[in-house]
């Protein structure tokens, strides 16, 4: 899956075209338990099972991915979830943001399912992640959904809540980097309000030592479910 996306270092700024060929998808990727447990908690009312290990990484094909500003879906019972995603190149790692829509529906029967079946929007910028791994846990998750016609705050949380790229690198890997052409979603805070489904969702990953921030935002777009 080829992705162009515009990159922003301390020395200089390019625009690449990059083959993705592996999606990773680093779930309970929380770094205090007591925010896995919620995480845990609040899809467990919506009768998704409780993870046999935290965290697990599951994958998706890479055609799952998008850049476009709006996501078709099956029926009414999927929501977006904001992440760090890495993306691995051969000049090193590269930190942007993107959304891991999940069917909740499907999610109750499978989780790995559940990933594979709604696109994962990503935003077409990325920083260096070496000009940020020395400030890492300053950085702020935020994320917006419009639901019943109101834009409401969805969720809000330091990136600190999260481990961090590197530690779940390793523990995917046992190495400190990922494959050229890899891309991994980092893990998603819990929500203000419980999950449920809007209409549009943005969000953004705010860096507030080099006051710059990652911004993408999609409209969903929901087919019917003929029988």
């Amino acid at each position: 899956m080829l992705l162009q996306f515009d990159r922003i270092a301390k020395d200089r700024t390019d625009h690449v075209g990059v083959e993705i060929n592996a999606v990773v998808i680093a779930g309970w990727a929380g770094r205090d338990a007591a925010a896995i447990e919620h995480h845990i908690e609040e899809l467990a009312a919506l009768g998704i099972p409780r993870p046999s290990t935290t965290p697990l990484y599951y994958r998706v094909a890479a055609q799952t991915l998008t850049l476009e500003a709006s996501l078709t879906v099956l029926g009414p019972d999927s929501s977006g979830e904001v992440e760090p995603i890495v993306v691995a190149m051969a000049d090193g790692l590269w930190i942007g943001i993107g959304s891991d829509h999940t069917d909740r529906r499907a999610e109750a029967s499978g989780i790995a399912l559940s990933k594979q079946l709604c696109g994962k929007p990503v935003g077409a910028q990325l920083w260096s992640y070496a000009d940020i791994e020395g400030h890492w846990d300053q950085l702020m998750l935020r994320s917006w959904a419009t639901i019943d016609g109101k834009r409401v705050l969805y969720q809000e949380s330091p990136v600190s809540s999260l481990r961090t790229p590197r530690d779940l690198i390793r523990r995917h890997t046992g190495a400190d980097t990922l494959s050229t052409g890899t891309l991994m979603f980092c893990g998603t805070p819990g929500t203000i309000g419980g999950i449920r489904p809007g209409t549009r969702f943005e969000m953004e990953l705010r860096d507030p030592v080099l006051n710059r921030a990652l911004t993408h935002g999609y409209s969903v777009d929901v087919l019917p479910v003929v029988s």
